[in-house]
């Protein structure tokens, strides 16, 4: 797939807020500093373009950006942020519910995972809630430039026996980075295939 454009559209708190329309929906999210923001530009050929959603006060917020006039990249706000106090936690928490359980339109959720670290607890639970819920999701571990071929290899590669320890099977894996470009053209290629499914 080729992105020809790529603009933002809209923040918002409310999942009732979000575009209207039948376009496709494919979310981003992860923990703090997993490199979201570097992927979603990685993707689009953007440079700055998730920024505007890291301005201050954004980071609570659902950020739409309309890829091709066809689809949306979504940046859900990362969870886990130990220093949020309790009621901003549950806010965020609910921001997150609700976008990812109510919105028809997301037709994938992908979970960015630090490729540099063994399996966080918190990481684990949040996938093991997507899958109690029939959430449909992949896994793209980030930052691979960091680490040395064989040790990618090495961590992924746990990582992933971790996982079938619980799961029969894994969800798509995506290895990638945003400085090298590294997966851009396997993950665009899925969303393209999946943009062919119909929104149910």
């Amino acid at each position: 797939m080729i992105v020809n454009n790529a603009r933002f559209i809209i923040s918002n708190t409310d999942v009732a807020k979000c575009p209207e329309g039948a376009k496709h929906e494919y979310a981003f999210i992860g923990r703090s500093n997993v490199g979201k923001s570097t992927l979603i530009n990685m993707l689009t050929g953007r440079k700055g373009l998730a920024m505007t959603s890291a301005t201050p006060g954004k980071t609570m917020l659902i950020n739409h950006f309309l890829i091709n006039d066809s689809w949306y990249i979504v940046d859900l706000p990362g969870y886990g942020y130990a220093r949020r106090g309790k009621e901003s936690r549950n806010e965020l928490r609910r921001i997150i519910d609700s976008y990812i359980l109510r919105r028809v339109q997301m037709t994938n959720l992908f979970v960015l995972v630090d490729s540099r670290h063994e399996p966080q607890k918190i990481d684990l639970e949040f996938m093991e809630w997507l899958g109690e819920n029939e959430v449909p999701f992949s896994i793209v571990f980030t930052k691979v430039d960091k680490l040395g071929p064989e040790a990618a290899k090495r961590n992924i590669a746990a990582y992933c026996e971790k996982l079938l320890e619980q799961w029969e099977a894994l969800p798509p894996v995506f290895v990638t980075s945003g400085t090298s470009g590294r997966g851009r053209e396997e993950l665009l290629d899925y969303i393209e295939e999946l943009n062919k499914l119909p929104i149910e």
